[in-house]
């Protein structure tokens, strides 16, 4: 008997929501970390050369290319997660991720390497993406499928506050480099900023051990028997595009404000609250970082109460409430972040609470729209597109609004992909009262 087995329906499922929370933290503080450095120190590090603007410019750059390597990620492990189990693809995610953070954290800056330094974050980074590519779509689908009925958006938060978690802790570790290194000193160019990077291993080995003691869900593996007698045939990206284009497409339109509201919040604000008017709001580093660890507070909670309304009053209502939101408040959000600390403070924490009221169904959302012989591969298509269309274009589009036209410009950006997602999200159906499909029904249909 296995140890899955020899547990209690409770305890393996609480398990399986520390192992997924677990994963998802841990990628994703490795994401965010880089994200933090591209708005702080990447631009003198890597690209001395560019002088203030375009090195900005050219750091976030290097951000977006994550964004462009997710979806080439999500195909590769979604077929082995489709194929071969959700357990053993995400362990595989947590290695890569771990591996280009810590490379990152040790590779050294254009001063000793020339343009050999760039090209090699680069490549890095484009490693975290095909990592990140992969996890989020395993780790949703590890919680929802072993959920109970009726709880699946609750259990489904689980990887969701993985996101908060992270932005708390990545910004807490750059806090805490700069008080004992200084954020203005040379020190922390040359290797404080390299500290959370080589401390993500800690996290890693962590994650490994959570990991390897859960089982395989329940729902694949009665796919696995179903597919014994009948084997798939084809590979499930190709399945997934012919069966379930409409719910990959419109979820990915929909899912799109969720990267643009997180990726501006987390990143481009940190950018701007340290930039001097009348582009930013001229505030110091730690206040800017130590905003954003109280954001991720609210952002949290916002995760898990979302999650849970979702359960009753479904998962497309909250995210249109969200989409619906963000409307108005893309309009108002960069007067409000450069009125000042207080104004920063709030702008920051309701961008990142509007994201939440999306973000916290979103877990239970996508996998739901999916087949499970495709549920890996098309959930993951579906949220890894959207993060190339929201968080990989937007904030380099951004970076130019701004400086030419002001943030009332960038403002009217997010308001119109709020509209988008607004659309692609009422074309879509609920999904909360149906248990997760085993068959796929054609788009055609």
């Amino acid at each position: 008997m296995s140890q899955a087995q020899e547990m209690s329906p409770a305890g393996l499922r609480r398990r399986v929501a520390v192992a997924s929370c677990a994963g998802t933290t841990i990628e994703f503080y490795d994401f965010f970390i880089y994200g933090t450095a591209a708005a702080l120190v990447f631009p003198k590090v890597f690209f001395p050369a560019l002088g203030t603007a375009a090195g900005t410019v050219a750091s976030f750059a290097t951000f977006a290319v994550a964004f462009f390597a997710r979806p080439v990620g999500s195909i590769l492990f979604g077929h082995y997660g489709d194929r071969i189990g959700r357990k053993r693809t995400l362990i595989s995610t947590l290695l890569l991720m771990g591996i280009a953070t810590v490379l990152i954290g040790l590779l050294p800056g254009a001063a000793t390497l020339g343009v050999a330094a760039p090209v090699i974050l680069v490549i890095l980074r484009f490693l975290q993406g095909f990592a990140v590519g992969g996890e989020w779509a395993g780790a949703t689908l590890l919680a929802a499928e072993y959920a109970p009925p009726g709880k699946r958006g609750l259990y489904a938060i689980f990887p969701q506050l993985g996101p908060a978690i992270a932005f708390f802790l990545s910004s807490g570790t750059f806090v805490l480099s700069g008080l004992l290194i200084g954020f203005d000193d040379e020190a922390f160019l040359n290797y404080g900023w390299r500290v959370p990077f080589i401390a993500s291993i800690l996290l890693v080995g962590i994650g490994l051990y959570v990991r390897l003691r859960i089982e395989e869900t329940p729902v694949f593996r009665r796919q696995q028997e179903q597919d014994s007698s009948a084997p798939p045939t084809g590979l499930p990206f190709a399945g997934a595009v012919r069966d379930q284009k409409r719910e990959i497409l419109l979820g990915a339109g929909m899912a799109t404000l969720f990267f643009a509201f997180f990726y501006m919040g987390t990143t481009f604000f940190t950018t701007f609250g340290t930039a001097k008017p009348p582009n930013g709001a001229g505030l110091d580093r730690i206040t800017v970082l130590s905003l954003g660890m109280v954001a991720a507070v609210f952002f949290a909670g916002m995760t898990v109460l979302a999650g849970i309304l979702s359960d009753r009053y479904g998962r497309r209502r909250m995210i249109m409430v969200a989409n619906g939101l963000a409307i108005p408040w893309a309009l108002l959000v960069f007067p409000v972040l450069g009125s000042g600390t207080v104004g920063f403070a709030i702008g920051l924490a309701v961008t990142l609470v509007i994201f939440a009221i999306a973000y916290g169904p979103a877990g239970a959302y996508l996998p739901e729209l999916f087949a499970t012989r495709y549920r890996y591969t098309g959930a993951g298509l579906a949220y890894n597109i959207a993060g190339v269309l929201g968080g990989g274009i937007p904030p380099l589009i951004a970076t130019g609004l701004l400086a030419s036209y002001g943030g009332f410009a960038v403002g009217i950006m997010l308001a119109g992909i709020a509209v988008i997602s607004l659309i692609c999200g009422l074309v879509l159906g609920e999904t909360a009262d149906q248990e997760l499909r085993g068959e796929p029904v054609s788009s055609s249909a």
